[in-house]
């Protein structure tokens, strides 16, 4: 009785055991993704801070100043099923500190929702007026934060609407092939399909870069560096 009992549970785990196999079989082998890095070196000048008046001496201390130099590096058009597979859903944040936003830029895949907390003693109120994505988020204090969902892509364009000096970018791409340069200008993008492509340079506002490269059959480090004029 026992023996009986296993036979249907065997021919069950034959049967998953050769579909599996078959399913392997029709994926064939993987085909190698490469890689692409390098450094962008900024050469542009960034905005000189206006010189304090004397209203201003003895007010709280300066606010931070954005990093214009940190820029966003992708591939203008994304790999052949780049989309068949949606980009997972994430959380990033842009905070407010100083009264500036941290980062000034920030790359997003659609469908991200980006948290804005308040970390200033000041009230904040974060909007956009971007086509890409239209949002006003109120006044709130410190210690509070507000959430927005970015489901198209395209260039969101960030403000507060009591401090007219803050001011953002967030990138919203529909493909994953993007990444943001570090506080020396490297950056490193990986999974890429062999094939060629255009590798733009967004800085400060504005696409100002774009080279021309080529992942190999066999994948591996393309390297390639990049200067913003």
């Amino acid at each position: 009785m026992v023996l009986g009992a296993r036979a249907p549970l065997a021919r069950w785990l034959l049967g998953l055991l050769l579909a599996l196999a078959g399913t392997a079989r029709a994926q064939g082998p993987q085909t190698p993704t490469g890689s692409i890095r390098g450094r962008v070196e900024v050469r542009r000048e960034r905005i000189a801070e206006a010189r304090p008046s004397v209203a201003a001496l003895g007010m709280p201390a300066p606010r931070d100043r954005p990093d214009r130099r940190r820029s966003v590096v992708y591939l203008e058009t994304a790999p052949q099923g780049a989309f068949e597979v949606p980009p997972p859903r994430a959380h990033a944040v842009l905070d407010q500190r100083n009264e500036a936003f941290a980062p000034y830029v920030l790359a997003v895949s659609v469908g991200t929702t980006v948290d804005f907390p308040n970390s200033d003693r000041t009230y904040h109120n974060v909007f956009s007026l971007s086509k890409a994505r239209r949002f006003d988020l109120g006044r709130y204090p410190r210690g509070e934060s507000r959430s927005v969902r970015f489901d198209e892509p395209g260039v969101v364009r960030v403000f507060c609407e009591i401090h007219s000096h803050m001011n953002a970018f967030i990138l919203v791409f529909a493909h994953r092939y993007f990444a943001t340069t570090e506080a020396d200008g490297r950056y490193r993008i990986d999974d890429v399909p062999p094939g060629s492509y255009t590798l733009v340079v967004w800085n400060d506002g504005a696409a100002r870069t774009m080279r021309s490269v080529r992942v190999p059959e066999d994948g591996g480090v393309v390297e390639q560096d990049l200067v913003v004029e």
